[in-house]
């Protein structure tokens, strides 16, 4: 019958034979109007298939309301798109994206038969903590698995091998010469509890260097083998989009080879930023160059404010070098600025120099015939000028660190080719809560997701989850929910949860109750070091039964600490509950369990006696 409101057709049956002929006559046909987000992804995903389809948008055809109403009595959906392949009705967009995801979109188009089949099931690009997750948890499950990974060498020529920053350049050394600087520091500490040594201490950049990337070197073989015993197929290679589902595979040689796959996961991670300034790349070095620095780096400049920032420039305090850390405007951004402040207080009071609000504006290097002599830094001459203000600082360094920030890795690897839309502010790649990209067969995880938290257990639990919904049937989403995480500065931040700034932003300073505490770790007492710097708080929302929004710790092994807070947050932790636990005595993470004073009252939350 015609649709309400149209008195007048002159031939129906005719209109009904028209869709007829169009669904017979078309291997995919879509039904569609052309400002609906449903049907552009409908077609999109069968672009990405390479299989044309054709679409007749029903609001830009004349007798469009009478067409769909035929599509209603055919069909009885009411809604486009209104998907048919090769005769068969597969309906809308959860529909045909259900077909594709179980495999009976391909069976209804007979790709099993006809097309080319793939060369694998899944291509990742990307070597690091979740691209390796992500593979060994698809080959678990018997798909046909290639990882791509491959090293662009800094500007200083650095490199290193397979298993991404992490590994190499990120959260294992640094935590390894953090260790080191804590090993100087309890060696002062020693000498108030009994030990007693007559030679003089110092520490041995070489020898530390040496014994962290032999360790790191052991991890690379590792990884190798492992992939190897799970029959992933690895190469060490520069993967780039030529075509759906096509990539471009470059080696160290320069030779090339082709690869094929159903689905391909990007895992490119993120490379340190320079500053943009003459003599930033040719002088300065990043992260991805100090953890295999063959020389110590003697005075040292460290420019930014970010977590990497504050590690790399605590551990060189702590093994004896002369630090300091030049900042643009506020420490850590992102993070708790009460926190981030204290965590900067206790770096100052212990050697380390800050200068606030500047930004470099050249480097100058000195080049003298002595310095040339093998494994010596050089000198810079490093000028810089206010933010607020004409005032100009100049000084000599040996070495300058940069640490400003990250960019992910996105945007030389073919991702406009195939149409994978990034950010263009940032390079980061937009994703739907499954880890999918626009582009229904590539999937992103890690570093490079466009609003997501930047740590590697979260990549290895996104790679890992994501193996298991493509292959496994499961449903289980990566939780980017109070996920735990510490900065390694001498003094270690851990928290979980929101800042004091973003809890007071979502919920309102009102409908906020803050507990905090000062304390003093037992082994510190006895060298008398530090009193009352330790920091604890709590942030918890008064209308949900003081459920803790807000875990934060700044002591020694806050990361240990916060770990194992971690899960109770995740269980719905309340003050009630904290305050029912019995705490272990003596240590630091007790204090949680004790805490009583809020931020409102005001009291004084110095701790005296133990």
């Amino acid at each position: 019958m015609p649709p309400p409101g149209q008195t007048q057709l002159p031939d129906w049956d005719g209109l009904k034979l028209r869709v007829r002929a169009l669904i017979a006559s078309h291997r995919v046909m879509i039904f569609s109007k052309s400002y609906c987000p449903y049907c552009n992804k409908v077609k999109e995903l069968f672009r990405s298939m390479r299989v044309e389809y054709y679409a007749l948008e029903l609001d830009v055809t004349a007798d469009g309301p009478s067409i769909q109403q035929v599509l209603v009595e055919l069909t009885n959906q009411r809604t486009v798109p209104n998907v048919f392949v090769n005769g068969t009705h597969v309906g809308g967009c959860d529909s045909t994206y259900q077909a594709y995801h179980d495999g009976s979109l391909q069976k209804l188009l007979g790709d099993s038969k006809d097309a080319e089949p793939y060369d694998y099931d899944l291509i990742i690009i990307g070597g690091g903590s979740g691209g390796l997750a992500c593979s060994k948890e698809a080959a678990a499950f018997g798909k046909k698995v290639m990882v791509l990974d491959y090293v662009v060498p800094t500007p200083l020529g650095t490199s290193w091998g397979l298993g991404g920053t992490c590994v190499n350049v990120g959260c294992i050394p640094k935590k390894l010469m953090h260790q080191a600087a804590l090993l100087g520091q309890a060696l002062q500490d020693s000498r108030k509890y009994g030990w007693q040594y007559e030679e003089q201490v110092k520490h041995n950049w070489e020898i530390m260097v040496e014994a962290i990337q032999n360790y790191i070197g052991s991890l690379n073989w590792g990884y190798r083998v492992s992939l190897r015993e799970k029959s992933v197929t690895y190469l060490n290679s520069y993967g780039e989009f030529i075509e759906p589902h096509k990539i471009k595979a470059t080696n160290r040689k320069g030779q090339v080879t082709y690869h094929t796959a159903e689905t391909f996961v990007l895992a490119t991670g993120e490379r340190p930023r320079y500053l943009g300034i003459p003599g930033d790349k040719e002088y300065c070095i990043t992260s991805d160059d100090l953890f295999s620095l063959p020389y110590c780096p003697g005075k040292t400049l460290v420019v930014g404010a970010s977590y990497v920032a504050l590690e790399c420039a605590g551990f060189l305090a702590g093994l004896g070098l002369d630090v300091t850390v030049m900042v643009r405007s506020i420490l850590l951004r992102g993070f708790d600025q009460e926190m981030a402040e204290k965590v900067g207080a206790h770096m100052q009071t212990h050697g380390i120099k800050f200068i606030r609000k500047f930004v470099i504006l050249s480097l100058q290097i000195f080049i003298q015939v002595e310095q040339l002599e093998e494994g010596m830094p050089g000198r810079l001459k490093v000028t810089a000028k206010s933010t607020e203000g004409p005032e100009i600082f100049e000084e000599e360094y040996n070495t300058v660190l940069i640490a400003v920030g990250r960019d992910a890795c996105t945007r030389n690897i073919g991702l406009e080719t195939i149409g994978v839309k990034i950010n263009e502010k940032n390079g980061k790649v937009p994703v739907n809560d499954e880890e999918q990209t626009n582009v229904p067969y590539v999937y992103a995880i890690g570093d490079i997701l466009d609003g997501k938290l930047e740590l590697t257990p979260v990549a290895i639990q996104a790679g890992k989850l994501l193996a298991r919904r493509l292959y496994g049937g499961s449903s289980t989403k990566c939780d980017y929910i109070n996920v735990p995480t510490t900065v390694f500065t001498p003094l270690e931040y851990g928290s979980c949860g929101l800042a004091e700034e973003r809890a007071i932003e979502e919920y309102g300073k009102q409908n906020l109750e803050v507990y905090h505490s000062l304390f003093w770790p037992l082994e510190w007492t006895v060298p008398g070091r530090d009193n009352n710097t330790c920091y604890a708080k709590i942030i918890c929302s008064k209308h949900d039964n003081n459920r803790v929004i807000g875990f934060h710790v700044l002591g020694p092994n806050a990361g240990e600490v916060t770990q194992g807070f971690a899960a109770a947050i995740k269980c719905g932790l309340t003050k009630e509950l904290l305050d029912e636990t019995i705490g272990i005595h003596p240590t630091c993470g007790e204090v949680f369990t004790t805490m009583d004073i809020t931020k409102s009252s005001g009291q004084d939350i110095t701790q005296r006696g133990c």
